[in-house]
C-alpha cells in the first residue's frame, strides 16, 4: 500500500537506532579501543572482531528464516513476527553490549587469547541480538508497503536516523574525550578505559528510549498463513438464475472461502531455494556486500588512520568521523528525489564515484594544508558516497523482494551474511598484516603511517570498484522483475486460470498465478494444493476455473 502514516515512518526510523549506536562503536571504535587502550596485539583484535561478524554472518540466515515463519506462538502472532524477533535482539544488545568495553573484568592482567576468550560470549550475544534486529526491521519496509518510493523513503528515513546516531555517538565521544582529557593532543591510552564506559552507557540510554519509541508507534500486520482446505471439495452448489461468474461457485460453500488477495500482476510465490536458483539474486548481494565493505571498512579506519598516518590528536578520531556523517546526512535528504529523477542505477553509480574519488585524495593527501582543510572536505566526499550508496543499495534490495514479502526476511538475511563474513575477512586479513603488532599511539615503526592509507585506498577504493562492477552486471536487467509470469498464457481456451487464494484479502481483484501450479485442462472445478517447498505447514491452495464459457475466461 501507500500513502503511510507519519507515525509509523517515524515509529520505523527510529527502530534501528540502538543497533546504530553499538555499530558505531562497533566499528569506529573497537579496533582503536583494543589496540590503543587495551594494547591488544593488533592481529587478536582482529580475531574479536572476526568472531563478531562470523556470529552476525551465521545469525543473519537463521533469523531470517524463523522471521518468515507463519506458525509462531500466540504472542508472536498478536505481537507481530518480525517485532517479536526486533524484540529478542534488543535485549540480547543491551544485555551483552556493555561488557565489550568495560575491559576484562577480574582478568586485565591475563594474556591476550585468554581474554579474547573472555569476550567471545558477549560478542556473540551481541551479534545474534544485532542481526535479530537488524533482519526484522529491514524485512518490515515490504510488509509496510508495496510502493517503491514508500520504500525509499522508508530506507532514506532509516538512513537518515542510521547517520543521527553515528553523529550522536561522535558528539558524545568528543565531549567526553575533549572535557575529561588533561592532555587533549595527546592520543588515546590505557588511562582512557573510563571514558569508554561513559560513552558506551549513554549511548545505550539512548538507545533503549528509541526502540521504545519503535514498538509503540509501529504496527505490524502479519501476512496470515494459507488456508489449509479439505483435500475432497464438495461438489459445487448453483442455483439456476446464478451466473458463471461467481466466485462462489467454486467447489465450496461461500462460508468456507477466503478472500482473495490483491495482486497488480500473476506471480510465483518464491521461497528459499527459488531465490537460491535466481542469478539475480547473487548479483544484488554482491552489490550489497561491496557497498557494506565500504562503509564499514571507511568507519573501522579512518579513526586509526588519523591516529596512526596523520599524528591528530584524540578528538581528531570524534569531530572527523562526524564531518563524515553530517555529509552523509544532508545527503539523505535529497536522495528520494535523486533516486526518482535519475533512477537507482545511475543514483547508486555517482555514490560509488564519489567514495572512490575520496580513497584517492587519500592516497595522495600529506601536509599540513591537507590535515587542517582539505581534510574536511575528503571525509565529506567519503561520507556522501557512502551514504548514497547505502541507502540506495537497501532500495535495490527492496526491488529484488518485490511483492514476494512470503521470504523478505531471508533475503535480507542472506544479503546481511555476505556483508558480516566479507567484512570479517578483510578486517582480519588487514591486521594480520599491520606493521606495528602491539604498540601504543606514538610508538609505531615508520611503516605504520603509510600502512593505513593504503587500506583506506586499495580496501575501500577496491569496495567502490567492486560496486561498480556489480552494477554494471545488473544495468541490461529490471531489478525484480522474476516474480511475474505471462499473463497471455494464463486463461487460454482449453486451459484452466488458477487463483491463489489468501486469507484476509479483497476480493475485488482476482489474478492468476504460475500455470504450471496445479494441473491443467480441468473441466470442473477442483481445489488443488500448491507444492510449497517452504515450510511444511504452509499451504497455498489453488481454485482452478474452468475456462470453456467466455463468462469463465472473463474471469481468470
Amino acid at each position: 500500500m501507500s500513502g503511510l502514516r507519519f507515525r509509523t515512518k517515524v515509529g520505523y526510523g527510529v527502530g534501528h537506532v540502538l543497533n546504530d549506536l553499538c555499530s558505531a562503536m562497533w566499528f569506529t571504535y573497537l579496533l582503536i579501543y583494543f589496540h590503543h587502550v587495551l594494547l591488544f596485539n593488533n592481529s587478536l583484535a582482529g580475531v574479536v572482531l572476526l568472531i563478531g561478524q562470523i556470529a552476525d554472518g551465521l545469525a543473519t540466515p537463521f533469523v531470517g528464516h524463523e522471521a518468515d515463519r507463519t506458525d509462531d506462538l500466540a504472542v508472536c502472532t498478536r505481537y507481530g513476527r518480525k517485532k517479536t524477533w526486533h524484540l529478542l535482539g534488543t535485549i540480547c544488545v543491551l544485555s551483552a553490549f556493555p561488557f565489550i568495553f568495560l575491559g576484562c573484568l577480574g582478568c586485565e592482567y591475563a594474556s591476550d587469547w585468554a581474554q579474547v576468550i573472555y569476550y567471545s560470549p558477549f560478542v556473540i550475544i551481541f551479534q545474534f541480538g544485532w542481526a535479530s534486529s537488524q533482519i526484522s526491521h529491514l524485512s518490515l519496509i515490504p510488509s509496510l508497503t508495496q510502493d517503491p518510493h514508500d520504500r525509499t523513503e522508508l530506507n532514506a528515513l532509516r538512513y537518515a536516523f542510521t547517520v543521527m546516531s553515528n553523529i550522536a555517538v561522535y558528539l558524545i565521544t568528543w565531549l567526553v574525550l575533549g572535557l575529561e582529557s588533561t592532555n587533549p593532543d595527546a592520543g588515546l591510552g590505557p588511562e582512557d578505559t573510563g571514558k569508554f564506559r561513559v560513552i558506551v552507557f549513554t549511548v545505550l540510554a539512548i538507545g533503549t528510549l528509541f526502540a521504545t519509541i519503535f514498538h509503540v508507534l509501529v504496527k505490524e500486520e502479519n501476512i496470515p498463513p494459507y488456508v489449509e482446505m479439505p483435500d475432497e471439495a464438495p461438489p459445487a452448489q448453483k442455483d439456476e438464475d446464478e451466473g458463471d461468474d461467481d466466485v462462489t461457485d467454486c467447489s465450496l460453500p461461500s462460508s468456507t472461502l477466503p478472500e482473495v488477495a490483491v495482486r497488480n500482476k500473476p506471480r510465483v510465490m518464491m521461497t528459499a531455494t527459488d531465490w537460491l536458483k535466481t542469478g539475480q539474486f547473487y548479483q544484488v548481494a554482491l552489490l550489497y556486500m561491496g557497498t557494506r565493505l565500504f562503509c564499514n571498512l571507511t568507519q573501522a579506519y579512518v579513526p586509526i588512520y588519523l591516529q596512526d598516518t596523520l599524528k591528530l590528536p584524540q578528538t581528531a578520531v570524534a569531530y572527523i568521523p562526524l564531518v563524515m556523517y553530517v555529509s552523509g546526512f544532508l545527503t539523505t535528504t535529497f536522495l528520494k528525489c535523486l533516486n526518482k529523477c535519475m533512477g537507482r542505477k545511475i543514483s547508486f553509480l555517482m555514490g560509488c564515484i564519489f567514495g572512490g574519488s575520496a580513497c584517492v585524495c587519500v592516497w595522495f593527501g600529506t601536509g599540513e594544508a591537507y590535515c587542517h582543510y582539505w581534510l574536511y572536505a575528503v571525509t565529506a566526499l567519503m561520507g556522501s558516497g557512502a551514504s548514497i550508496m547505502l541507502v540506495t543499495s537497501l532500495s535495490i534490495t527492496a526491488d529484488l523482494i518485490g511483492p514476494c514479502v512470503e521470504s523478505g526476511a531471508f533475503v535480507y538475511g542472506a544479503m546481511s551474511f555476505t556483508d558480516k563474513v566479507s567484512n570479517g575477512i578483510a578486517v582480519m586479513i588487514i591486521q594480520h598484516f599491520n606493521p606495528c603488532s602491539n604498540s601504543p599511539f606514538g610508538n609505531c615503526c615508520p611503516k605504520c603511517a603509510g600502512y593505513f592509507r593504503d587500506v583506506l585506498f586499495y580496501y575501500c577504493g577496491g569496495a567502490a570498484v567492486l560496486c561498480i562492477i556489480a552494477l554494471l552486471t545488473l544495468l541490461p536487467f529490471k531489478i525484480g522483475n522474476l516474480h511475474t509470469i505471462d499473463e497471455s498464457s494464463i486463461g487460454n481456451s482449453g486451459d484452466a486460470g488458477q487463483i491463489v487464494v489468501v486469507p484476509g484479502r479483497s476480493d475485488d481483484d482476482i489474478s492468476p498465478v504460475n500455470s504450471t501450479i496445479g494441473s491443467e485442462n480441468q473441466t470442473s472445478p477442483q481445489v488443488q494444493t500448491v507444492p510449497a517447498d517452504y515450510h511444511a505447514d504452509i499451504r497455498a491452495r489453488v481454485v482452478s476455473l474452468s475456462s470453456s464459457d467466455g463468462n469463465n475466461e472473463s474471469n481468470a
